[in-house]
């Protein structure tokens, strides 16, 4: 197939461009140095000229405590972006494959997060995550959302990285440890990309486009995750690190409210595709073994 990759220079997006040629993929990757996806005559442009026979938007305005600050710049991107990428798909007779987030949800739920919840975004990337997602929904029959959360990767900026260089840094560790969530390998999500874009006739042949969870499994809070960090990367170097201490988030304030309850039940992906859940600490390996 020829794949459009748009937002390339991403954790995710790295992967995908990375990945998609080793199973006979040719790709045509855009940041957004070569594509502004807010600009909805650049988008119509490139795409007409693409080739294509799948889009998959890995672009996003990712700054959660900034977009507080810059609201008009995260829906730009996060919302009329994906609205300019579902309409030339529509124009071209192609499907989309869309990266969403577990913000678009409150945290309230006790339970798992199933695709069909109410999502209720607590501050404004998760409300403008959510509005391209509605945006994709009324513009293009054939999309799949694929919602995420904590996504973590070889390339980029990412609280495994930052914990890494905190460990390198300072005796403890204070993080947050009663909001719950699933850590997801950028890799596995490129690779769950890759197969459902392989498997677009199939999805089209079923009428099985709509939005779908994936994490990585098992869940954990930050601070479990922020310890097993410490624990794999210890046993790979010498650390000054002695203590991850658990605090609660009343006690680590930041300008974006953060859900408590991120946890995403990928059943729905699992009993129409097959495809399920990884363990993130085989993804926390891969990116320790790559010298992070």
């Amino acid at each position: 197939m020829r794949i459009i990759v748009t937002g390339a220079g991403g954790q995710v997006g790295w992967e995908l461009v990375r990945r998609a040629p080793l199973l006979g993929h040719e790709v045509l990757a855009w940041d957004v140095a070569e594509l502004d996806i807010s600009n909805a005559a650049a988008v119509d442009a490139a795409l007409a000229a693409s080739g294509a026979d799948v889009l998959i938007n890995a672009a996003a305005y990712t700054a959660v405590d900034k977009a507080e600050q810059e609201p008009a710049l995260a829906f730009a991107v996060n919302r009329d972006g994906p609205a300019h990428l579902a309409a030339a798909c529509q124009r071209l007779h192609i499907p989309l494959l869309h990266i969403s987030t577990d913000y678009v949800y409150d945290g309230s739920k006790a339970g798992p997060w199933l695709e069909n919840d109410a999502p209720a975004p607590l501050g404004v990337y998760g409300a403008s995550k959510l509005a391209g997602d509605e945006a994709v929904r009324q513009i293009l029959p054939r999309h799949l959302i694929l919602r995420v959360s904590w996504v973590f990767g070889v390339h980029g900026h990412n609280f495994v990285k930052t914990m890494l260089r905190l460990a390198r840094e300072r005796e403890e560790l204070r993080v947050v440890a009663d909001q719950q969530g699933c850590p997801t390998f950028a890799g596995d999500i490129a690779d769950v990309l890759l197969e459902l874009a392989g498997r677009s006739a199939e999805i089209d042949a079923r009428d099985a486009w709509g939005i779908y969870h994936y994490g990585g499994a098992p869940l954990t809070s930050w601070h479990g995750f922020a310890s097993a960090i410490v624990a794999s990367a210890r046993a790979r170097e010498t650390l000054p690190v002695q203590r991850v201490t658990a605090i609660a988030t009343t006690d680590y304030p930041t300008p974006a409210r953060r859900p408590l309850n991120s946890v995403l039940d990928c059943s729905k992906l699992a009993d129409r595709f097959g495809i399920r859940p990884r363990p993130w600490q085989a993804g926390l390996d891969a990116l320790l073994d790559a010298g992070a």
